[in-house]
């Protein structure tokens, strides 16, 4: 297929419930990632997709997916799925699982998350009923192939999502236990926001003869991310974010540095009568999907979170990204701002900065080529 010739989903061939279901969504032009992914996953090729967060990685390989079982008649084998999607933590299984779903709507296929921090009990039965397409987590997908209950010999489609955060020691043996389970014929993706040695080391292993896809990371967009900084003293910070976020309608997200940290604003911000969830590790997974639906919902106006979601969640229409703290790693604030402005759109980033942040500040302006506008407190 000629992908300079594709300039519509309908040109890749979809099924029908898949297109009426990306016209429902507002999905109007693929992304640069999809243009290339789709038709080599069609056509059952390997891939290897570099591309950075929030440039529609998830929907480049859901959509070959659903349209590939979509086509098969149903036959499905308890606890034997037909794709199998892993992921570095529970919040991305949980957010591609529910891609599929919402893509899928119209199609016969089940789609089961099976990951630490919920219930095992009730994967495991929802194993025993049925699954088309799997996404988990290693550590939770090796318990149930230790214990019996599940089965991967019919997973003939294998994804590896944001495959840089999971590859260390542990991870590298976690794959070739759950490998052992795979056919030896299969269709594998390896999608990463970074091309390192040790991804590309990793697909040499896993994938054969693939289509290498890398789209040129914008590493900032000053054009959609409209950033700023306002140098401040620490004990200052919290007032500013609830001028910041009294200052917009629109939805924000917060990224504090620890755990008490996010608390502590929480509960600055609500006695301010803004509302507001938080997102950190102590959370249970329920206490966080309770959040994430208020934030999506509009039930609160802005969620406080440390970097657990600084990649991963895709959350449409955030228009403003408060760092009350730098982080440590220029990339990791090109993770945070990356938030907003996703999917072509606008957004802002504000940026406080205490005294012993700004030799921080300084190293992520060389790092993304790109100064950041310095303003005062009356610019909120």
């Amino acid at each position: 297929m000629d992908t300079a010739a594709l300039h519509d989903f309908a040109d890749f061939n979809l099924l029908p419930p898949l297109l009426s279901a990306l016209e429902r969504g507002g999905y109007k032009k693929p992304s640069a990632i999809q243009m290339q992914a789709i038709p080599a996953l069609v056509s059952g090729q390997d891939v290897l997709a570099i591309a950075q967060t929030g440039s529609g990685k998830t929907a480049a390989y859901a959509l070959p997916i659903l349209d590939r079982l979509g086509r098969l008649a149903p036959q499905r084998h308890p606890g034997a799925p037909t794709a199998l999607v892993l992921a570095p933590t529970r919040e991305l299984a949980t957010q591609i699982a529910s891609v599929f779903r919402q893509f899928g709507r119209a199609l016969p296929l089940r789609t089961r998350v099976a990951c630490g921090g919920l219930p095992r009990d009730g994967q495991i039965k929802a194993l025993a009923e049925g699954v088309d397409i799997l996404v988990g987590t290693p550590g939770r997908l090796i318990d149930l192939l230790d214990g019996g209950h599940l089965h991967l010999e019919n997973a003939g489609l294998l994804v590896l999502d944001e495959a840089d955060r999971m590859l260390d020691g542990d991870f590298l043996e976690d794959m070739a236990r759950i490998a052992a389970h795979l056919p030896d014929k299969r269709q594998t993706a390896l999608c990463s926001a970074t091309a390192s040695a040790t991804v590309r080391t990793l697909a040499q292993r896993l994938l054969h003869k693939p289509v290498a896809i890398e789209i040129e990371a914008e590493t900032v967009t000053p054009k959609r991310i409209r950033q700023r900084a306002i140098f401040a003293d620490k004990a200052e910070k919290p007032k500013l974010v609830a001028a910041a976020l009294r200052g917009t309608r629109d939805r924000a997200i917060v990224f504090v540095r620890t755990k008490a940290d996010a608390e502590r604003l929480a509960g600055i911000l609500r006695r301010e009568d803004i509302a507001v969830e938080t997102i950190h590790g102590d959370r249970t997974q329920g206490a966080r999907n309770k959040a994430l639906d208020a934030f999506r919902a509009g039930r609160v106006r802005a969620l406080i979170a440390t970097d657990i979601a600084a990649r991963g969640l895709d959350i449409g229409d955030i228009m403003l990204v408060v760092n009350m703290d730098l982080p440590d790693k220029a990339e990791t604030y090109v993770h945070r701002i990356g938030r907003t402005a996703r999917a072509g759109k606008r957004g802002a980033a504000l940026t406080l900065c205490d005294v012993d942040e700004r030799t921080t500040l300084r190293e992520i302006e060389k790092k993304i080529g790109y100064r950041i506008t310095i303003v005062g407190p009356e610019a909120l």
